[in-house]
């Protein structure tokens, strides 16, 4: 009896890991790569305590026109460069040229960023963020991570599988011992 409710209580926990597996693939992959949105990791305390150091923030395009004091926009630190930076924007403003420009700060930050960012390096306004999910992103490569995303995909399914395959099989082999009790009875009597 213990042992079927130890059974019973480890499939309920393999199934709920199998669950949190599946919604950090689908909010940290997949999702981002079908709303065309990018995920980026939160390495510096700059944003604390909405997003602190290990955030993996998805940042989706926007029209800089959209934009507003308060939104949270990930841009290039100098344009064209891959270097990214997560701030909150304060106030905006427009050149002599007519091109809109922001002037951003941390959350954690006393003072406001020194440069202001022309439109041109917004890579996107912040979507969502998970907590901690940017510290295993940061420490894979783009083909290493898609390596592990594949990985892990495949022994979910495998796992999945192997669940199917093992209920069905408990399933068959309660079936056959009520059978047996069936016809045993019928002999006895």
């Amino acid at each position: 009896m213990a042992a079927s409710v130890l059974g019973w209580v480890a499939r309920i926990l393999l199934w709920v890991v199998i669950l949190a597996a599946c919604f950090v693939l689908l909010a940290a992959v997949l999702v981002p790569r079908v709303a065309g949105a990018t995920p980026y990791s939160i390495m510096t305390s700059s944003m604390k305590p909405a997003m602190p150091p290990g955030t993996l923030v998805v940042v989706r395009p926007v029209d800089p026109h959209q934009i507003r004091a308060g939104d949270v926009v990930t841009y290039q630190l100098r344009s064209g460069q891959p270097t990214v930076v997560t701030h909150r924007v304060i106030t905006q403003g427009v050149q002599h040229d007519g091109d809109l420009i922001f002037r951003t700060k941390g959350d954690a930050n006393r003072v406001p960023d020194q440069d202001w960012v022309r439109s041109a390096q917004i890579r996107g306004r912040v979507w969502y963020a998970i907590p901690l999910l940017g510290y295993p992103a940061e420490l894979l490569s783009g083909y290493q991570h898609q390596l592990v995303v594949y990985a892990i995909a495949a022994g979910l399914l495998g796992y999945a599988a192997y669940m199917f395959v093992s209920s069905a099989r408990d399933r068959r082999r309660d079936r056959e011992q009520r059978d047996q009790k069936r016809s045993a009875k019928r002999v006895a009597t």
